[in-house]
């Protein structure tokens, strides 16, 4: 089973995707290709009809999508643990992350993935609502599930959530203290230690991902 994925530095649907297996102890074999690169393009167009990442290749199976990979991932190997048990709690899980995979679109354009950068932005009202939405919602699960995850166990909401977490860092985004406590989980979690441990190594510059000015230590 292999998984294609790109820079670690900037690629949040690639995280989301590597998640499931690292936060399940699920074997891979990951390829990490560098954006924008002639072999980033050629080396999709002989695995993926989008030419995107991430994308799964498993025996005779093609798998494109985080949220399509995720799920087969967890149907296929994980009995389907990757999603709360009760059925209420499994809608509202799925609606919370359709919200991500389908929308935040101010907040993605205006705070991309960059784990590495401490950068400070001119936020849209757009952006700002996005970011009190999020807020809200991590809140209520907290309320629900203090010293938890989104919904207790560890789901794919929370690999949808988790480049979120990282934005807020590097970006210095104010947080109520609920929803400061979640993303303080999932920064402190083994899973993002080690993504962002293997993204440190990276030297490539993507230009269109280095957003806002720098914020000096």
């Amino acid at each position: 089973m292999k998984l294609y994925i790109a820079n670690q530095n900037y690629s949040s649907w690639s995280l989301r995707a590597w998640l499931i297996f690292a936060q399940n102890n699920v074997n891979v074999e990951v390829e990490k290709l560098t954006l924008f690169t002639p072999e980033f393009y050629q080396t999709l167009a002989e695995v993926t009809p989008t030419a995107k990442v991430p994308t799964l290749v498993d025996s005779d199976i093609t798998t494109w999508d985080s949220l399509a990979i995720m799920e087969y991932v967890n149907e296929r190997y994980l009995d389907g643990r990757c999603w709360p048990a009760s059925v209420t709690e499994r809608a509202k899980a799925r609606a919370v992350v359709s919200e991500m995979h389908s929308g935040f679109m101010a907040l993605r354009n205006e705070l991309p993935m960059n784990c590495r950068a401490r950068r400070k932005v001119e936020l849209s009202e757009a952006a700002r609502a996005d970011i009190k939405r999020i807020d809200e919602m991590w809140s209520e699960q907290m309320s629900q599930y203090p010293e938890q995850w989104l919904f207790g166990d560890w789901s794919i909401a929370d690999a949808m959530y988790a480049p979120v977490a990282l934005r807020f860092r590097n970006y210095g985004i104010e947080l109520s203290e609920p929803a400061k406590h979640y993303q303080e989980q999932v920064l402190s979690s083994a899973a993002i230690l080690r993504w962002l441990a293997e993204a440190s190594s990276e030297t490539d510059i993507v230009m269109e991902d280095e957003a806002g000015e720098e914020v000096c230590a």
